[in-house]
């Protein structure tokens, strides 16, 4: 193993040196695909150390019995040092046992590589768009957006880790009738800070006090020019100073939670520079968009439904169960229109893309993802196209759900939250259960001090370690790599966790899922806690021994190295470690 490889990656290395053996003694046959060959813990600890499936893989397309492939490569595997025992189990899996030697190699890896430990180069520096967060430019950040912007920036850091370039890229829908209405909401906040009495908020129009700001901002500039003014002059104008008003605000509340875009485009920029009207002419030269009649919707008769012909791509080519407007009946674009044309130019840039949405976008997944399959796939493989769907948030309140924000009008923002609990609370909840899973958000439940708290289990543990290196320094002692022979089969079940910390980082990449770097620091945090527990009841297993100066140091450089997995997996995630609690 080399100084800056992993073991789990040497030993990924080790196999195909296995494999390349038997292919040189006409053993296998050379050229078989290898992708989808794995090194990983068994799922049953007691079977060993590290399993394969390379016998299972490799054996049909090799015209070999699995048992008879693994028994090839069992004979190999064994000629390794680091291997104690190779065994085949079932059909046809290889199970190893390592050498304790082996594991304390990677205790002294985590320790040499810091930071680095776990850094991937499998991303091979491919370009990844990540789109994410995306509210509608008309208000405040609410917890509704939370969840989604959280996913998307730790899957943005996630895949930078593991060797990606990443755009973090935010799509400003500025163009529809929602930013109208928030521009007809700003005038009425307007002729409020000129002095006139406005009344209540008309039916249909932002209430959020939030405009109030942009309102005086707009009589500052333009006095009464425009208080008695039809809607025709001012329109525009004040939709224009509205939604770049909302973007600060915007930019400011995803700041809270450490969340920075690299790039905002803007929707109504999109339109007025054509790209719909390219895109809608391309898709017409393939074929992929004809002038049609849709059917009359479910539940409507011929009576009370007005046949329209329209633009319509050919959704149903791609998987879609029907093809979709690209245009409305009075010739503006659809937001899927417009989208599959902002789609098209994201894929000049990237090699892959990644739509993090709200759930309630479900219906609109299909068609998005034909759209970019025709559009990218043309003269070869499409740009690989994934949209993770994230499940609301419902906030709560020792369980009762909690009231509406005055500020916003209708909705919790999301700078409340994050000033009454923190950065790191929100961040690291929001990714304690899967995305597509519902989540309550209960305000006391998510800063009490328990291990039935995640951030609080998690935290904790990076916050022990320093408590017990503070305390052996107080006694003379100091984390050292001199002894770790000392350190028992207890100890090591730590390391051997810990030492799976750079697969997860690549699991959780390849799949898109960061939350599986929180569920990994919820195990290592257990660990290490039960671990630390063991000393409460036998004096012999505290990481600090007065009487064994060499197992003390080697305790130490111990909790040391589980202090630095569970760093780096915080800062995957955007949370920071503390080192006092």
């Amino acid at each position: 193993m080399s100084d800056n490889q992993t073991l789990y990656a040497a030993f990924a290395g080790h196999l195909n040196a296995a494999l390349d053996a038997l292919e040189a003694a006409g053993t296998l046959p050379g050229g078989l695909k290898r992708s989808a060959i794995t090194v990983e813990p068994p799922r049953d600890a007691s079977h060993g150390d590290l399993s394969t499936n390379a016998a299972m893989v490799l054996s049909k397309p090799a015209g070999l019995k699995p048992r008879d492939l693994a028994e090839a490569l069992v004979a190999e595997l064994s000629k390794l040092d680091s291997v104690t025992s190779a065994e085949i189990a079932g059909p046809g899996f290889i199970n190893l046992r390592l050498s304790a030697a082996a594991w304390l190699a990677e205790l002294r890896a985590i320790a040499a590589l810091g930071a680095d430990y776990g850094r991937s180069t499998v991303g091979g520096g491919t370009t990844v768009n990540i789109e994410y967060v995306s509210a509608n430019p008309t208000g405040p950040m609410h917890m509704g957006h939370c969840r989604g912007a959280v996913v998307g920036d730790a899957l943005a850091t996630l895949l930078e880790y593991a060797g990606h370039k990443v755009i973090k890229e935010y799509y400003v829908n500025d163009a529809g009738a929602q930013v109208q209405v928030l521009a007809r909401s700003a005038h009425v906040r307007y002729r409020e800070a000129l002095g006139e009495d406005v009344g209540a908020i008309p039916e249909g129009l932002y209430p959020g006090d939030y405009l109030v700001p942009v309102g005086q901002q707009l009589a500052a500039e333009f006095g009464d020019k425009y208080a008695k003014a039809p809607e025709s002059e001012w329109l525009t104008l004040f939709r224009e100073k509205a939604v770049a008003a909302m973007l600060v605000m915007i930019k400011q509340d995803l700041g809270l939670l450490g969340i920075h875009h690299d790039l905002f485009s803007s929707e109504a920029e999109l339109q007025a520079s054509g790209k719909p009207d390219e895109a809608e002419a391309w898709l017409r030269s393939k074929g992929l968009v004809y002038d049609g009649v849709l059917e009359a919707p479910k539940g409507k008769t011929p009576e009370d439904w007005e046949p329209v012909e329209l633009p319509l791509f050919k959704s149903t080519q791609f998987g879609d169960d029907q093809d979709r407007p690209i245009k409305k009946s009075d010739g503006t674009w659809t937001y899927f229109g417009a989208d599959l044309a902002y789609h098209f130019q994201k894929a000049q840039t990237a090699d892959a893309l990644v739509d993090i949405w709200g759930a309630d976008h479900a219906g609109t997944v299909k068609r998005i993802k034909a759209a970019v399959a025709a559009m990218t796939g043309a003269d070869g493989e499409p740009t690989p196209f994934e949209i993770k769907l994230v499940q609301m948030v419902q906030l709560l309140r020792d369980g009762e759900p909690v009231k509406m924000s005055k500020r916003s009008g209708n909705f919790v923002t999301l700078a409340e939250v994050v000033t009454e609990v923190g950065k790191d609370v929100v961040r690291f909840t929001m990714l304690t259960r899967k995305p597509e899973a519902q989540m309550d958000f209960d305000f006391a439940k998510v800063v009490e001090a328990s291990k039935d708290n995640p951030v609080f289990y998690v935290q904790y543990a990076n916050a022990r370690v320093h408590s017990t290196l503070r305390k052996g320094a107080g006694e003379g002692f100091a984390p050292g790599s001199d002894h770790l022979e000392t350190l028992g089969e207890e100890e090591l079940e730590l390391v051997k966790l810990a030492a799976q910390f750079p697969r997860i980082v690549e699991a959780a990449a390849a799949a898109r899922e960061p939350h599986r770097i929180a569920f990994f620091l919820g195990d290592m945090a257990a660990a290490f806690h039960g671990y630390w527990n063991l000393g409460n009841d036998r004096v012999e297993k505290r990481f600090i021994n007065a009487e064994d100066g060499n197992l003390t140091s080697a305790r130490l450089f111990l909790a040391a190295q589980i202090g630095q997995i569970v760093r780096n997996g915080l800062a995957l995630l955007g949370v920071e470690a503390v080192e006092e609690m």
